[in-house]
């Protein structure tokens, strides 16, 4: 899935998480539900993806909720630093390398 295919899949008012547009790649679904407000289902998804993209990810949405500490852990798990960039950028950054990776 593209990128671009993927942005507008997280705009799109009245998409379900259950739509057969969505991918079926776990940590695209994770930045799915974050994007739309789900913090909850993205992370019970993150938690379940134990390879380094889902401690990125993990930590990704730990920084989101503001749980520095938390986020600095997964972001050590996932042998990546914090980045220096806003939580949207951040975003978009793993948002980027999971559909590219898919």
């Amino acid at each position: 899935m593209t990128y671009e295919r993927f942005t507008e899949l997280c705009e799109q008012p009245g998409l379900h998480s259950d739509s057969s547009q969505l991918p079926k790649e776990p940590l695209l679904m994770a930045l799915w539900h974050a994007r739309r407000g789900h913090w909850n289902r993205a992370h019970d998804i993150a938690v379940a993806e134990r390879t380094p993209a889902g401690s990125a990810l993990h930590a990704h949405l730990h920084r989101q909720e503001g749980d520095l500490s938390n986020a600095q852990y997964w972001y050590s798990r996932a042998g990546r630093r914090p980045p220096d960039v806003t939580v949207e950028m951040e975003w978009e950054s793993l948002a980027r390398e999971f559909c590219e990776n898919t």
